[in-house]
């Protein structure tokens, strides 16, 4: 098992995020908070953005022995990415779904996702956070995303911002956010994108701050990532095919692990498998094949354009095939194959999987009663305590 250090002096040694390092792969569950989830297909399945849809697949997760869950956040106009299936025109916002959720589980992480640039003070985020976090006694976390759809900030009644600039401004709010769950005293501080007056936030959070991600690939997203974060949401520079990403993972984990590193600090690399596992490899393909031959062409073709037509540098490397399976990594077969490209991908320097599905439910407790196992077999987690 891991004995990796923390990755920052000011988490305390008892956060969950200690507690799923003692496993060698860190195992999250990606939320199905969007309509449609990651896949602009209409074959058929019952997979919901509801929240009590969302909440029995948190405790199954949690029932399973999986580490944390994360929703990722977006803001569309009426349709979402449009089609007959009105892709992604629902969703639930991850900070509030994380608060509901912390009064319903009792081990997992909860991750919210939170555009910070769009309108937030530090004062508030800091403020929401904490409250979170101590209704969840520690257990929740913080994606700071910066945004880079020119709609979402038009929506929002703001300019689009560069895209360097971004993470600048992200660095200085998280200073703030960090300074505010420290600090015993009023906070004064005058920044250059943000200031405050005698700030203060109670209760502070339970084990020193909250945990701290983000998602990118571009040289800036990845600075920020080796200064505050301790988990990094990576994407495979070489598309979705699993044979071809643990080809190009191994440089790009060590590179995003050599920034932080020279800082004197740990990050932990964590990627997005799309997981169809079946009684038989060709089962897992005919259900792969299937959301293939059902795909939403409207909606597939927006949501394509709406990631690559801005200067996010992320999934560059997917066809558009892949784009409609949805997810980062494909890996499809029998649960002896799932177990396979899990331990490959963790050769290749991934230290977790932020695991989703295609029909959430049905996949996800076959994951659990079939691939766990499996995956403790192999040395990669522990046993779970149900």
């Amino acid at each position: 098992m891991s004995t990796n250090p923390v990755p920052a002096a000011d988490l305390a040694p008892s956060s969950p995020l200690a507690a799923a390092m003692e496993n060698d792969l860190i195992l999250g569950l990606f939320l199905p908070l969007q309509e449609g989830a990651w896949s602009p297909s209409s074959a058929p399945r019952e997979t919901s953005w509801t929240y009590d849809y969302n909440a029995t697949c948190a405790l199954e997760a949690e029932k399973y022995g999986f580490d944390l869950a994360f929703g990722l956040g977006q803001w569309l106009g009426k349709g979402g990415y449009g089609g007959e299936t009105r892709f992604r025109e629902h969703e639930l916002d991850p900070l509030i779904s994380s608060a509901a959720l912390a009064a319903q589980t009792t081990r997992l992480l909860l991750i919210s996702t939170v555009h910070v640039l769009y309108g937030w003070h530090p004062v508030h985020l800091a403020k929401y956070g904490a409250c979170i976090d101590h209704i969840s006694g520690g257990r929740w976390g913080l994606n700071v995303v910066t945004g880079y759809k020119p709609s979402e900030y038009r929506m929002f009644g703001l300019d689009p911002i560069e895209h360097d600039l971004r993470y600048d401004m992200a660095a200085e709010f998280t200073e703030m956010l960090r300074t505010l769950w420290a600090s015993e005293d009023n906070v004064t501080t005058r920044g250059k994108y943000w200031s405050m007056q005698d700030a203060h936030v109670l209760p502070k959070p339970v084990h020193g701050r909250p945990v701290l991600v983000n998602a990118a690939s571009s040289p800036a997203g990845l600075e920020y990532a080796a200064q505050y974060s301790d988990l990094i949401f990576i994407t495979s520079p070489g598309g979705a095919d699993p044979h071809k990403a643990v080809e190009t993972l191994p440089a790009h984990n060590k590179k995003i692990k050599d920034l932080a590193r020279a800082r004197g600090r740990e990050v932990r690399t964590v990627i997005n498998p799309h997981v169809i596992c079946r009684e038989t490899e060709k089962e897992a393909w005919a259900a792969y094949q299937a959301i293939l031959d059902n795909e939403d062409t409207v909606a597939a073709d927006n949501f394509v354009a709406g990631f690559t037509g801005g200067d996010n540098k992320s999934w560059r490397g997917h066809s558009r095939e892949q784009w409609v399976v949805g997810g980062n990594v494909h890996l499809v077969g029998t649960p002896e194959q799932i177990v396979e490209w899990f331990g490959k991908l963790h050769e290749a320097g991934c230290d977790g999987m932020q695991v989703n599905f295609f029909d959430y439910l049905p996949d996800l407790r076959r994951f659990g009663e079939q691939v766990m196992p499996l995956l403790v077999e192999a040395g990669l987690r522990k046993a779970a305590g149900r």
